[in-house]
C-alpha cells in the first residue's frame, strides 16, 4: 500500500479525490435536509436523485468522447473548477420557490461528473507502475468510503451550526478548488486525442463515428464484452438493496433509523478496512480472480445478512456482516477497473468507461422497476435472496469466463520480453 502512495503523481490524484468526495458526501447529507425542510415531501427530496441520475443515462457515453479527445489532467482539473462554479447557486435558495434552482444544481454537477468519472479512470494507470495498478485502484476505492464517514459528519455538524447549508456549500466550493490544484501538480499528462489526430477538428459525424468505435470495441473485446455483462446483475441488485435497505433494517430486523445510519456507518468502516487489504494482497493475486472471489464473497455475506434473523434477533450481526463485506466490495471495484484498464488502449479508455457507468444506471433503473412490481407480491426478503444468487452467479462466471484473460496476459508479456531481449 505504501509503495503505491510513495508515487507522487498518484498520491496527489488519491489526495484530490478524498478532499472532493469528502465535500460530495458533506452535500449528500445538507441537500435532503435543505429540500425536506423547504417543502415537507419526501417526493421533492426524489426529484434531487432523479436530477443527479439522468445526465449519466444522457450523456455519459457521449461524454466518453471528448474525454478521449482532450488532455486528461486538464480536463480533470477544469471540471473540478466548474463543479465549484455550479454549486455556488445554492447559496440563492431560500423558499420552496426555488426548489427549481436546486434541481437545476444536481443535473448540472452531475453532467459535469459525466466527464470526471470516466477521465480520473483513463488517467490513473498512466500515474502508477503497471505492478501495483491494482494496489492504486484499490486505494481510490478507498477514498469512498474515508470520504463517507469523515464527509456526512462535518456535514452534519456545519448544517447544525450557524452557518448552515449556505456553509456546506462553500465547503463543498472550496473542496473542489483544492482538488483542482493538486491534480494541476502532477507532473504527468495524456494526449488520447493526438493519436486520432482529433484534437484539432470538430463534427458531429466524426464525434458519432468516434462514439460508434467505442462501442464496437466493447463487441469486439471479448474481456471487455464480459465485463459488461457481469455487471448486469450486480447494478439490479445494487438498486433492489438500495431501495429495500431500509424497509429491511426497520421492518424485518426490527431495528430504527439510527441503526439504517449505524449500519452505514459500518459499510464504511468495512470498506476502508478492505481498500487497505487489498491493496496489500492484490499483487499476489490474478485479477479476474479477485473479482470473482468478491462477487461470490459478498453474495455469502448478503445472504447471511438477509436470513441470520430467522434464528438470531437484532442488528448486531448485521454490522458484522457490513463490517464483512467491506473488502468483497473494493475487490469487486478493483478487478474490474483494473481490468477495464489493462485491457483498453488509453486513446478509448474514456468512450469505454462513459459507456460503462451508462450501461449500470439503465440497470439500476430496472432494479428499481422491479422492486416496484414485485415487492408486494414476493416480499423484501426474497427479492433481496435474489439478489444474492445473482451475484453468486456472476462471480462463478467470471472465474470462469474470464480465465483466458490472465493466460493471454502472461503469453503477451513473455513476447515482448522475448522481443526486447532480439
Amino acid at each position: 500500500m505504501w509503495a503505491t502512495l510513495r508515487q507522487r503523481n498518484f498520491a496527489l490524484l488519491w489526495v484530490a479525490g478524498l478532499v472532493s468526495i469528502s465535500g460530495n458526501w458533506m452535500m449528500f447529507v445538507a441537500l435532503p435536509v435543505l429540500v425536506y425542510t423547504m417543502t415537507g415531501s419526501a417526493l421533492a427530496v426524489g426529484g434531487t436523485l432523479l436530477a443527479t441520475a439522468l445526465p449519466g443515462i444522457l450523456f455519459g457515453s457521449l461524454a466518453g468522447v471528448f474525454v478521449d479527445r482532450w488532455e486528461r489532467r486538464r480536463t480533470i482539473v477544469i471540471v473540478n473548477l466548474l463543479l465549484a462554479l455550479s454549486i455556488l447557486p445554492l447559496l440563492l435558495v431560500r423558499s420552496a420557490d426555488w426548489l427549481w434552482l436546486v434541481y437545476v444544481v444536481c443535473f448540472a454537477q452531475s453532467t459535469l461528473n459525466q466527464f470526471f468519472m470516466p477521465a480520473e479512470n483513463a488517467f490513473l494507470p498512466l500515474l502508477s507502475d503497471p505492478k501495483l495498478l491494482v494496489s492504486a485502484n484499490a486505494l481510490n476505492a478507498l477514498n469512498n468510503n474515508l470520504a463517507r464517514l469523515v464527509g456526512p459528519a462535518i456535514g452534519g455538524l456545519v448544517v447544525a451550526s450557524s452557518a448552515g447549508v449556505g456553509g456546506v456549500v462553500i465547503v463543498d466550493m472550496l473542496t473542489y478548488v483544492i482538488a483542482a490544484a493538486l491534480v494541476a501538480l502532477i507532473s504527468v499528462t495524456s494526449h488520447p486525442g493526438k493519436v486520432e489526430g482529433a484534437e484539432n477538428t470538430f463534427s458531429f459525424r466524426k464525434i458519432v463515428n468516434e462514439w460508434r468505435e467505442g462501442l464496437r470495441l466493447i463487441w469486439r473485446n471479448r474481456t471487455i464484452r464480459i465485463l459488461f455483462i457481469l455487471n448486469t446483475i450486480p447494478a439490479i441488485g445494487e438498486s433492489i438493496m438500495y431501495v429495500l435497505f431500509v424497509p429491511f433494517v426497520t421492518e424485518i430486523l426490527r431495528g430504527d433509523t439510527v441503526q439504517v445510519g449505524g449500519l452505514t456507518s459500518a459499510q464504511a468502516v468495512g470498506g476502508i478496512v478492505g481498500g487497505m487489504l487489498v491493496s496489500r494482497v492484490a499483487p499476489r493475486i490474478k485479477t479476474y480472480r479477485l473479482l470473482g472471489y468478491g462477487l461470490i464473497g459478498i453474495a455469502l455475506c448478503d445472504f447471511v445478512l438477509f436470513n441470520y434473523f430467522h434464528f438470531v434477533s437484532g442488528v448486531a450481526l448485521g454490522y458484522v456482516m457490513f463490517i464483512l463485506a467491506g473488502p468483497t466490495s473494493i475487490a469487486i471495484g478493483a478487478g474490474r477497473q483494473t481490468l477495464f484498464q489493462e485491457n483498453v488502449e488509453d486513446k478509448y479508455r474514456g468512450r469505454i468507461f462513459g459507456t460503462f457507468s451508462v450501461t449500470a444506471s439503465v440497470f439500476m433503473l430496472v432494479g428499481i422497476v422491479i422492486v416496484g412490481l414485485a415487492e408486494d407480491r414476493f416480499g423484501i426478503v426474497t427479492l433481496l435472496n435474489l439478489d444474492v444468487a445473482g451475484y453468486a452467479l456472476m462471480g462463478v462466471l467470471a472465474l470462469l469466463l474470464l480465465r483466458d484473460h490472465a493466460v493471454g496476459r502472461v503469453v503477451k508479456q513473455a513476447t515482448e520480453v522475448q522481443a526486447a531481449n532480439g
